[in-house]
């Protein structure tokens, strides 16, 4: 693990407003639950807050402690530690003022204020599988002892909401060390403690608490917060205090042991690593290890009836909840490039039992109703994840368990299923589409106008397609099960799949046979898919020429873009309503996830290790900015490609680590 903090800022960015609040930091607690905010302290977004509990873990998000005010009292002056913007325009107070440091130790933002001649750290982490968050201020230096306030700032609504208080009273009951708030009948009971403090409820309510990004969102950005209580505490030098928000009736005070716990959890994620990377550890960049820990932030527990160990992932942070997509695209970056191979088949095993009609499902909604089964790659991405698994493993038991249900799953797709979903028999080729549904990962909808629709046989789809039969046809070997079926259609696709060849743009058309297009020409970065897994449909000479012109006209800094300029739609700028945001996502955005496949496909063509990584170099820096020591899940399609969307994305981090690994191990690209 490394011995200093890889993302650290001084008063060059902590000192600047904007810039102080355009890094965001992050912490989880593996159940679905985070804190989040701004180096500034200040808060921009509705997801942001200091205990952001999972009451249906991993999902029911709930903010139920916004912040916490700090004020000191050090030598005859006070000094206000928060920054707040408030609906009338003002700042106040200014706390990122006295800001002289911000970095991570390992995920834990600190931040270290200068009082004059004292200098007082303060630390936020979460305790893995609790709704708790420990908030820890250490007196580091000084020339006497200084007296701390505390003013816990609470609310409890979705996290997508927003809070107008009108004349809502919260029951706030004393308990031995805090408070006890109760925000109306029914609702989930949450506690306010310190061991080292005194407090004093309270009922006051702050008005008009205004939140910047969401208007650049075309959001309402107005919420409201109830000042539920007063802690005060006395730091002499060298002590410390923590204060903890939490879910638990029964929490865990002893800071020391806490914080020791969280340390020793992040070390094991480095040894996990280590334990399977070894011959790499020398060679790795810095960025890497603190995404070795931005990949376990994702992974969170889901129990099943079936499957009480079961796991799941988070697609990304803030308002994702898991995708059957975004998990298998994800899971074997976030699993077996990271040496958790354990927690991969845990994953898998669990999203088994959601399989149907040959389909996973693309989301888990929040609230207790049915998966949605609106995707047509969720299922061939499933199949290449258990490929994957069993190449880092050769965990032959757990085939066993999964072969059925994959059979099942391609029988399902051969004979057809939800939205039109079917194997066109003239071709071997897989068509999928149904009027006013999105079912590529490209699922920007508006109303009733689905962006992108892509129906037809889209060039991902029959790359995936083509090698889950692969895949298929090589268990069943294994196995000692029938499998010339899946050869022979396997067969019939490759050879099939030439009809994506467009002579004209020396490149793959998007997608073939779309009703009423025909076969649609518009440069997408699709196609790279089709390079970058194992099984390529295509001619070393096609191979290179996709390399090529995805370089020349998709490629950024920070991933592809998901149009050419140039073309009919295109669109560099994402931001702005809802409306212009779904419009631009699959428009030109460039999304980070795409670099990972991209490297591979340049890695496979070229043969150049040293050339393919420098490709990931400066997404892997962009650890440093928006989400603090993890990457975003899209940028602008034109420079300087300013993150945009989550602040910290699953398949983005994923890809990154992924292609990493298998570039750097040198391990030869796939022959097809």
């Amino acid at each position: 693990m490394p011995e200093q903090a890889e993302v650290q800022f001084g008063r060059e960015i902590c000192g600047e407003l904007a810039a102080a609040e355009s890094r965001e930091w992050l912490v989880t607690n593996g159940i679905g639950g985070y804190a989040s905010g701004t180096v500034a302290g200040s808060q921009t977004r509705r997801y942001h807050g200091l205990l952001v509990a999972a009451l249906q873990p991993p999902l029911g998000r709930t903010q139920l402690v916004s912040a916490i005010d700090e004020i000191v009292h050090y030598d005859g002056a006070d000094f206000s530690l928060s920054t707040h913007r408030w609906a009338s325009g003002a700042v106040d107070p200014q706390g990122f003022l006295l800001l002289e440091d911000f970095h991570l130790e390992g995920t834990t933002p600190v931040w270290t204020y200068a009082l004059a001649d004292a200098l007082l750290e303060k630390r936020i982490w979460m305790r893995q599988g609790e709704n708790t968050t420990y908030i820890h201020y250490t007196l580091v230096r000084g020339s006497s002892a200084l007296e701390m306030e505390l003013k816990a700032l609470v609310n409890y609504r979705d996290f997508h909401s927003l809070t107008h208080a009108g004349d809502w009273r919260m029951n706030i009951r004393p308990l031995e060390g805090g408070v006890k708030v109760l925000a109306f009948d029914g609702a989930t009971p949450f506690y306010l403690k310190s061991s080292a403090a005194t407090c004093e409820p309270r009922h006051e309510w702050y008005l008009g608490c205004f939140l910047g990004e969401e208007t650049a969102r075309g959001l309402s950005d107005r919420d409201d917060r109830l000042f539920a209580a007063l802690f005060r505490a006395r730091l002499e030098i060298g002590s410390s205090v923590v204060f903890v928000a939490t879910t638990e009736e029964n929490v865990l005070l002893d800071k020391e042991t806490v914080r020791a716990e969280r340390a020793n959890y992040e070390v094991k994620l480095f040894q996990d690593w280590q334990a399977k990377n070894a011959a790499l550890r020398e060679q790795a960049p810095s960025w890497l290890w603190q995404l070795i820990l931005a990949a376990d932030q994702f992974i969170v527990k889901r129990s099943l009836p079936e499957e009480p160990d079961g796991r799941s992932i988070i697609a990304g942070y803030h308002w994702f909840g898991d995708w059957g997509r975004d998990t298998m695209i994800s899971l074997p970056g976030l699993t077996l490039a990271t040496g958790r191979a354990g927690v991969a088949r845990q994953i898998l095993l669990a999203f088994l039992l959601y399989v149907d009609g040959g389909m996973l499902p693309n989301n888990f909604p929040d609230a207790r109703s049915k998966p949605e089964y609106n995707t047509v790659d969720a299922a061939l991405w499933y199949c290449e994840s258990i490929r994957q698994y069993f190449e880092a493993t050769q965990d032959a038991v757990t085939l066993q368990k999964l072969f059925p249900v994959l059979a099942i799953m391609i029988d399902a797709h051969i004979a057809g299923t939800r939205y039109n979903i079917h194997v066109d028999p003239a071709d071997g080729l897989l068509y999928a589409g149904a009027p006013g549904v999105q079912l590529t990962w490209m699922d920007a909808k508006i109303g009733d106008w689905v962006v992108t629709p892509r129906a037809g046989k889209p060039v991902e789809i029959n790359a995936l397609w083509i090698n889950a039969l692969e895949t298929m046809a090589g268990f069943a070997r294994l196995l000692l099960k029938p499998g010339e079926a899946y050869e022979k259609l396997a067969a019939k696709a490759k050879k099939s799949f030439q009809r994506f060849w467009n002579a004209d743009g020396n490149c793959c058309f998007d997608v073939i046979d779309s009703p009423g297009i025909g076969n649609d020409a518009a440069l997408r970065p699709n196609q790279i898919f089709a390079v970058s897994l194992p099984v390529s449909p295509l001619t070393p000479e096609q191979q290179k020429a996709v390399v090529d012109v995805c370089a020349r006209q998709l490629l950024t800094s920070h991933g592809l873009r998901s149009l050419a300029p140039g073309e009919p739609g295109y669109t560099g700028h994402y931001g702005g309503s809802p409306r212009d945001r779904d419009a631009a996502y699959h428009q030109g955005t460039v999304w980070g996830w795409l670099l990972g496949p991209f490297a591979l496909a340049h890695y496979r063509v070229y043969q150049d290790r040293e050339a393919a990584l420098r490709f990931l170099e400066p997404l892997g820096r962009q650890i440093y900015s928006s989400g603090l020591g993890t990457l975003s899940e899209i940028f602008d399609g034109h420079a300087p490609f300013t993150p945009r969307g989550c602040i910290s994305q699953a398949w983005t981090v994923a890809e990154v680590l992924r292609a990493w690994k298998k570039i750097a191990d040198g391990k030869k690209p796939g022959i097809g």
